[in-house]
């Protein structure tokens, strides 16, 4: 059976368990303390808790290795873009210069630069766990239930839902249409050379827009015929209310962000500086 890559993974977890609602207030906050600093130890022990979560919620390598690879394409592309376009933000930043590898013009590479870089290869590691785990550990209606309880309006949370659940059937569209199209002779294997197949690609996306239309049209239907939006308020069959775990998990999430300002407000900087 072919695993969806970013669905719904059911698993008897603690992670599982938790409220979709506290799981979306422990990510903001989590994305707020790697936005807004960059302090090197807090960045590596949000890194180590992301792992930690990880082997937690018994979340496979192999089930997210897809969305992985394309993380870490960008996040190499990113690099490189930094040092082509700012070579010196990095001894900027520290105040001092200690070059590595002498190289033509302001290129030179520095240990500033480096320790920059590593830090802001540290932020995307320490978020992408955490966004990663909210997806695949997140049931979407129990969610769609936990936003409406925190005061989210319901119209909002249902459309949410929907986004969510339509991940997975965007993906069983795709492969049985290419399926399909392969059946035909159209031929997508590595075979081909890579400006063909993405010509040939247009014969799979072409009809997945179609059907996605009319999956769409289909439900907008449905909805008003139901007369979905007319309450102020509606019930949920996946409601919960928050438990120990939730209010422990936001918690955490709340205490490392106070000690992150104030880590930062200590030495009145974002930046943790080891060269002095």
């Amino acid at each position: 059976m072919r695993m969806h890559m970013l669905s719904y993974i059911d698993r008897a977890t603690p992670i599982h368990q938790m409220t979709g609602a506290a799981k979306l207030i422990c990510f903001i906050l989590w994305s707020v303390i790697a936005m807004t600093t960059f302090d090197t130890r807090v960045l590596v022990f949000m890194l180590i808790t992301g792992v930690i979560i990880f082997w937690v919620a018994k979340v496979r390598l192999s089930e997210i290795s897809f969305v992985l690879s394309f993380i870490l394409v960008f996040l190499l592309l990113n690099n490189l873009g930094i040092y082509i376009f700012a070579p010196r933000q990095g001894t900027t930043i520290y105040g001092t210069t200690h070059i590595l590898v002498h190289l033509p013009g302001i290129f030179s590479l520095t240990c500033e630069q480096l320790f920059y870089q590593l830090n802001v290869s540290l932020k995307y590691f320490a978020v992408i766990p955490f966004a990663l785990l909210f997806i695949v550990t997140t049931q979407p209606s129990e969610f769609a239930a936990s936003l409406n309880r925190i005061g989210v309006s319901y119209r909002i949370a249902y459309a949410v839902s929907i986004t969510l659940r339509y991940i997975p059937d965007v993906q069983r569209s795709y492969h049985e249409i290419a399926q399909a199209q392969q059946a035909r002779g159209v031929d997508l294997s590595g075979k081909q050379k890579f400006g063909r197949r993405i010509r040939r690609a247009s014969a799979i996306v072409i009809p997945l827009i179609i059907s996605t239309l009319d999956r769409i049209e289909v439900v907008s239907n449905a909805m008003e015929l139901r007369r979905f939006g007319k309450k102020k308020k509606r019930t949920w069959y996946h409601g919960r209310p928050f438990t120990r775990i939730d209010y422990l998990a936001v918690l955490f999430a709340g205490l490392l962000l106070i000690l992150s300002l104030w880590l930062t407000l200590q030495r009145g900087s974002r930046y943790y500086n080891p060269f002095i």
